[in-house]
């Protein structure tokens, strides 16, 4: 949990630091945002392969390995005076995290019983989830308060403790031996199903949440104070979102997972819609917030089930669809900023996010 916190903290930092480190390094903001999209692609790009490639090492030696690619990149992120070196150093983050939950989910669930996977998932993700609720803003605060590099140097000693608890408790078993390796009722249907929509999902999620700072204070009038506040309210809206979702997620997991979907829909466009009123905007970021971290969470749980081969071959392609859809969005918000105002970006995440409803109504129509 804490390793997925430190993981998810890493790769929202740059959101709540957008302004900071485009001062710091007098770079625009749309080119701050391409930090989340160079980290979504290198994800997307990487995780079959390295979840291929690491197919037989034992997950103790993989995680290890993986956490201390963390701690270096984040003290080389710290240490970087000039924009090349931080995107280095966040596309090495992105490399760990690309195998990260391929292999931490199986390892996870492979302790307890098939039927309550759904609560395991979601106890790593509520480790995950506090990344918004703990992570984000306390890293945005401290920015705000020192310099950018102060927050990005505090992920390595944040990863340096899972790195040691794990080099040193973990069992060692060969991977294939993992007791959740292969899905509990194979669909290769409904593998490609979610995998669509939450790639679909993600990139209407991060064209408006990359630059939500943005939106925060000059659509809806806040100031940075406040904007600070409302992160942990958009974060505490997650966590909350994971924690009921986990609940249901073993008995209804195709319900979990639409319904997260649409209210992530909803939340995306009533902003687009009422972010010019204070409350309105509070009461659509926390349901965007609730939305976002079930998204994820109930596209990993079902392809515990319907992997048609080895779960963290499924996982991994599942996680590398979800940030292909992180880097497009984020990149399609750069595209729409100098076009429209941050409103449009809000739009169009909001229109993509109902296109993930229609590919999962669509994969649920019987075949002919």
């Amino acid at each position: 949990m804490l390793a997925a916190f430190t993981f998810n903290t890493a790769e929202s930092l740059p959101v709540g630091l957008l302004n900071a480190i485009s001062r710091g390094l007098r770079v625009p903001p749309p080119t701050v945002g391409l930090l989340v999209t160079g980290y979504g692609a290198t994800v997307a790009l990487a995780s079959l392969p390295l979840a291929h490639a690491t197919r037989t090492v034992p997950r103790r030696h993989v995680l290890t390995g993986l956490l201390a690619a963390l701690v270096l990149s984040s003290l080389l992120a710290a240490s970087a005076r000039s924009y090349g070196p931080l995107l280095a150093a966040r596309l090495l983050t992105a490399l760990a995290q690309a195998l990260f939950w391929a292999v931490m989910g199986p390892v996870a669930v492979g302790l307890f019983a098939p039927e309550r996977r759904g609560r395991v998932i979601g106890a790593l993700s509520i480790g995950g989830s506090l990344a918004l609720v703990l992570g984000v803003p306390a890293g945005t605060w401290l920015g705000g308060r020192t310099d950018w590099r102060v927050p990005m140097g505090a992920l390595a000693a944040l990863g340096l403790v899972p790195l040691l608890v794990i080099a040193v408790l973990l069992p060692t078993s060969p991977a294939e031996a993992e007791p959740a390796a292969h899905g509990t009722a194979p669909d290769t249907r409904r593998f490609a199903t979610v995998l669509a929509a939450g790639a679909l999902s993600a990139t209407g999620a991060f064209t408006g949440y990359t630059y939500l700072v943005p939106f925060l204070g000059s659509v809806s009038g806040f100031s940075p104070g406040a904007v600070d506040t409302l992160l942990v309210v958009f974060g505490t809206a997650c966590l909350a979102g994971v924690g009921v979702t986990g609940a249901f997620l073993d008995r209804f997991p195709r319900a979990a997972l639409m319904t997260a979907v649409a209210v992530q829909a909803a939340g995306l466009l009533g902003l687009r819609a009422g972010g010019t009123h204070p409350v309105a905007a509070v009461v659509f970021l926390a349901l965007t917030g609730g939305a976002l971290g079930p998204v994820f969470m109930a596209t990993q749980h079902e392809m515990l089930s319907c992997a048609p081969g080895r779960t963290d071959l499924a996982l991994a392609a599942n996680s590398g669809a979800y940030n292909a859809g992180i880097a497009a969005g984020a990149a399609l918000g750069a595209l729409i900023l100098p076009l429209a105002d941050v409103r449009g970006a809000f739009l169009a995440g909001g229109l993509l996010t109902a296109g993930s409803c229609a590919v999962l109504l669509a994969g649920r129509a019987p075949r002919r």
